[in-house]
C-alpha cells in the first residue's frame, strides 16, 4: 500500500521517493521523511518558509534529495601571490589584519584585509554584515573560499565562504558538495555550506529508515551501491570512487523507474488496446507496380515493413517515424494509408499549420488521383458548403483520405470507420487535442503514426517516447546531394551577393531568412525590411517576394505562391518558411544573424533547400564576435548534415526541457541523471526494466519486492502517452 498522500505530494515525482517501508506487508505509516523541514535543528519557521518558496523543499525527504550539483576539492590551498582571474573557486588560508565598514546607506559594505606570508587581499560583504562581524575576530585565522577578482593591483573576494582554520582542519574532507541555492537563501545563511550543515544534522536522523529500492539481482548484475550508502556518499563523499559509485547508483535508479513506467504502459497498451486488422496489400501492390514515381530507399522499405507488421497484428499500432526533411516520410505515410484503405478503413493526416496541411494535400493528391481515391482538405479556411459535402462523404465512407489541421478535431467531423490517424510534427499539438482524434472510432482505437522531421536524440526518444515503437528513416532518396553549408561574416556580404547572382543566372532561387524573436519583434521587423531594401538595391533586375508573420494570410499565401511558381527569384522571409512550401528549384538558403537561432531551427531551415537534384547551399551569416554556444551551433551545422548528430549537440547545449518546449512528467524533473550525458546508463536501466517485465511482469518474485513496493508508492501522475501520442 502507498505512503500517505501528503508525503507523495511533497516528493511528487517518480524520482523523488528516497524511502520505502521496511516490512514485507507495507502499511500506511508515518515516517521521519514526512517531517516538516522547520523541525530540523538549524532551520526553524522563517528559513523553512524560504526553503519552501525558493527550492521547493518542504520535508526531510525533499532535503535529502536536494543533491549537490558539483563538488569542490577542499584539500588544495593557494597563496595570495599565486591567484589569477581564470580561477573559478580557490581556498586561501589567511589572518585578519583589519576590518572596516566602508560607504553609507545601501552602498555600505564590510571590508576585511587578510594576509598570508606572500601578500594581502580584501574580503568584501555587502549583505549580512552584522552576522559576519560577530564571526570575524581581528587577528583570527580563517580559510576563505570564493572566486578571486583583481581590482587595480589588489585581489578581492566577494561574500566568501569562511571557517576558522582549527575547526576546518579537524575533519577536512577533500570533496565538499556544492548545492544550488538563491540570493534570498544566502542572506539567511543558507548558502551551499549552510545547506550542507543542515544535511549534517539530517542524515544521522533518517539514515536508519532509508530502505533499498532495487532488487538484489539488479544490484549484483550492474554492480550498484546500496541505497543507504549512495545517499550518504552523494552528500558526504569519502573518496572519488565512493562519489562515482553513488552517482551511478542514483542515476540508474531514476532511469530505471522512468523506463519501468514507460515499458509498463507499452505492455498494457499492446495487451489491451485492440486494433483493426488492416492486412490487405492489393491496393498497395497496384500502386507499387503502376504508379510509384521513384525507387524507395532501403530505409523507407524497412519502415513500411514495420508498419505493415503492426497494422495486421490485431493490436493497436503506436509508432513514431523520425526522418530529416526530404527523407521521404510523406511517401511512407501514403503507403500506410493504402494499407488501411485497401482493408476497408478510412485515414486522416493532421498537420500543425494550414501551409503544411496544404503541402501534404497537394503532395498526396497526385498519388490519390492516380489510384482513383477520393481525397479532401479540411482547414479553418474551408468554406461552409464544402464542409457539408465533406462531412457527408466521411460519414458514408465514400471519402477515404482526409488531410487537415486541428479542424479535424471538431466534433462535427465524424468518420464511418477511422482506421489510421497520422500526425505530423506531433509536439505542436496538445495532449487533449490528440486524444480527440483517437476517440473518433468507438469500436477500435485507430492505428497511430506520428511523424517528425525534428530528429530526437536516442536518449530523449527513449524517455519521451519510450512507450512508442520508433522507426528511423536515416537515408535520403537517390540523386539527392548533401547540402553544402558555410559560415560567413558580415564583411563577406559582397562575395555572398556575387554567389547569389551566379545561382540566379543558372535559373535557381534563393531564400534569405531573418530572425523574428518575440521580445524584439519591432527591431527584428526593421532588420527584415532593411534587409529587403538592401537586397532590392543589390539586385535591381531580380523580382523579390517578402513574407513575415505580420502579414495577412492571403497576402502571405500570394507571395509564397509567386515564389513557388518561379515568378520571384529571391524570397526574403522570417522563420514562417521553416515548415513551408516545397520549392525544388530553390538551391540557396541564407540565414542572417544565424547566431540568434537554435541549432534544430537552423537545421530545419536548411532543409528548405536541397529538395531537387541540383547542388544546394546554406550560408550562415553572423557577426564576428560569437559566444561559445553560438560558435558550437554554427560549427556543428557546417560540419554535418546528420540530423541525429545535430540533435545530440542541441540536447547537450539546451537540455531536454528546452529542446521539447514542454515540461513532460518524468523527463525534465530528473534530480540527478542527465539525458545529454548519461546515455549509456539510460540504456542499461532500460535493459534492466525490460528484463524484469519479461520474467516477472506482475513483480511477484520475492526478490522484486523492493521494486513492487517502490512502484506502489509512486503517485500516479504520469500521462499515458501511448494512448494519445
Amino acid at each position: 500500500m502507498p505512503l500517505p498522500d501528503n508525503f507523495l505530494q511533497s516528493l511528487g515525482k517518480i524520482q523523488r521517493s528516497a524511502v520505502t517501508c521496511s516490512t514485507h506487508n507495507p502499511k500506511p505509516l508515518s515516517t521521519i521523511f514526512e517531517t516538516r523541514i522547520e523541525y530540523l535543528k538549524g532551520v526553524g519557521p522563517q528559513k523553512a518558509e524560504l526553503l519552501n518558496k525558493e527550492l521547493g523543499i518542504f520535508t526531510y525527504g525533499d532535503l535529502l534529495q536536494h543533491y549537490p550539483f558539483r563538488y569542490e576539492d577542499r584539500s588544495t590551498f593557494l597563496k595570495i601571490k599565486d591567484l589569477h582571474e581564470e580561477l573559478e573557486h580557490v581556498q586561501v588560508m589567511a589572518r585578519i589584519k583589519s576590518i572596516d565598514l566602508v560607504g553609507m546607506g545601501t552602498k555600505k559594505r564590510l571590508v576585511a584585509v587578510v594576509v598570508d606570508e606572500t601578500g594581502e587581499m580584501e574580503m568584501t560583504w555587502f549583505k549580512g554584515i552584522t552576522w559576519v562581524l560577530k564571526r570575524l575576530p581581528l587577528g583570527g585565522s580563517f580559510i576563505f573560499l570564493g572566486k578571486p577578482a583583481l581590482f587595480g593591483r589588489k585581489w578581492s573576494m566577494a561574500h566568501p565562504e569562511m571557517e576558522p582554520i582549527a575547526a576546518a582542519n579537524e575533519a577536512r574532507n577533500k570533496f565538499q558538495p556544492v548545492y544550488s541555492t538563491t540570493e534570498k537563501l544566502k542572506i539567511r545563511f543558507l548558502d551551499s555550506r549552510g545547506i550542507s550543515r543542515i544535511l549534517e544534522q539530517l542524515l544521522p536522523l533518517v539514515y536508519p529508515q532509508i530502505q533499498e529500492t532495487l532488487s538484489p539481482g539488479i544490484l549484483d548484475q550492474y554492480r550498484l551501491m546500496g541505497k543507504k550508502e549512495a545517499i550518504r556518499q552523494i552528500h558526504f563523499p569519502s573518496s572519488p570512487e565512493g562519489l562515482s559509485q553513488a552517482r551511478k547508483r542514483l542515476k540508474f535508479e531514476e532511469f530505471f523507474y522512468l523506463q519501468l513506467r514507460l515499458l509498463t504502459l507499452k505492455v498494457t497498451r499492446t495487451e489491451k488496446s485492440r486494433g483493426q486488422v488492416l492486412g490487405s496489400t492489393q491496393l498497395l501492390t497496384g500502386f507499387y507496380t503502376q504508379h510509384l514515381p521513384f525507387q524507395l530507399t532501403n530505409a523507407q522499405k524497412r519502415v513500411i515493413r514495420e508498419i505493415f507488421e503492426d497494422m495486421k497484428s490485431g493490436k493497436q499500432m503506436n509508432r513514431l517515424i523520425q526522418g530529416d526533411v526530404g527523407s521521404g516520410k510523406t511517401m511512407v505515410a501514403f503507403i500506410s494509408m493504402l494499407l488501411a484503405i485497401g482493408s476497408g478503413a478510412q485515414t486522416c493526416l493532421m498537420a500543425p499549420t494550414e501551409i503544411l496541411a496544404n503541402q501534404h494535400y497537394e503532395g498526396l493528391r497526385q498519388y490519390a488521383d492516380s489510384m482513383g481515391l477520393q481525397i479532401a482538405l479540411l482547414t479553418g479556411s474551408t468554406k461552409k458548403a464544402a464542409r457539408k459535402v465533406l462531412h457527408e462523404a466521411l460519414q458514408s465512407g465514400e471519402l477515404a483520405l482526409l488531410v487537415g489541421t486541428h479542424a479535424l478535431l471538431e466534433e462535427v467531423v465524424q468518420f464511418k470507420n477511422l482506421g489510421l490517424a497520422i500526425v505530423d510534427e506531433q509536439h505542436r499539438f496538445g495532449v487533449a487535442q490528440r486524444a480527440k482524434l483517437w476517440a473518433k472510432n468507438e469500436q477500435y482505437q485507430p492505428h497511430v503514426l506520428v511523424m517528425t522531421a525534428t530528429p530526437i536524440p536516442r536518449t530523449l526518444a527513449m524517455s519521451l517516447y519510450g512507450d512508442l515503437d520508433v522507426s528511423v528513416i536515416d537515408e535520403l532518396p537517390a540523386g539527392r546531394k548533401p547540402i553544402q553549408t558555410v559560415h560567413r561574416y558580415d564583411k563577406d556580404r559582397l562575395k555572398v551577393f556575387g554567389f547569389m547572382q551566379e545561382e540566379i543566372k543558372k535559373g535557381r532561387q534563393v531564400y534569405i531568412v531573418y530572425p523574428l524573436i518575440e521580445e524584439s519583434q519591432s527591431l527584428d521587423l526593421k532588420n527584415l525590411m532593411d534587409g529587403y531594401e538592401s537586397i532590392a538595391r543589390a539586385f535591381p533586375q531580380v523580382p523579390l517576394s517578402i513574407v513575415h508573420g505580420g502579414m495577412k494570410a492571403d497576402a502571405k499565401d500570394y507571395e509564397m505562391q509567386r515564389f513557388v511558381k518561379g515568378e520571384t527569384k529571391i524570397m526574403v522571409a522570417t522563420t514562417v518558411i521553416e515548415v513551408g512550401v516545397n520549392v525544388p528549384n530553390a538551391s540557396v538558403m541564407i540565414i542572417e544573424n544565424a547566431e540568434r537561432f537554435g541549432l534544430s531551427q537552423l537545421h530545419q531551415l536548411r532543409g528548405r533547400v536541397g529538395r531537387g537534384a541540383e547542388q544546394s547551399y546554406c550560408i550562415l551569416m553572423s557577426k564576428v564576435e560569437l559566444g561559445r554556444d553560438s560558435r558550437i551551433r554554427l560549427d556543428t551545422l557546417v560540419r554535418t548534415n546528420d540530423g541525429f548528430e545535430i540533435a545530440d549537440v542541441d540536447l547537450r547545449l539546451r537540455g531536454p526541457g528546452d529542446l521539447m518546449g514542454t515540461q513532460q512528467s518524468g523527463i525534465t524533473d530528473l534530480l540527478i541523471a542527465d539525458l545529454s550525458k548519461d546515455a549509456p546508463l539510460l540504456t542499461l536501466a532500460r535493459d534492466a526494466a525490460q528484463q524484469v517485465l519479461a520474467t516477472d511482469p506482475n513483480l511477484e518474485d520475492p526478490q522484486h519486492f523492493p521494486i513492487l513496493r517502490q512502484v506502489r508508492q509512486q503517485k500516479n501522475t504520469a500521462v499515458n502517452w501511448s494512448r494519445i501520442s
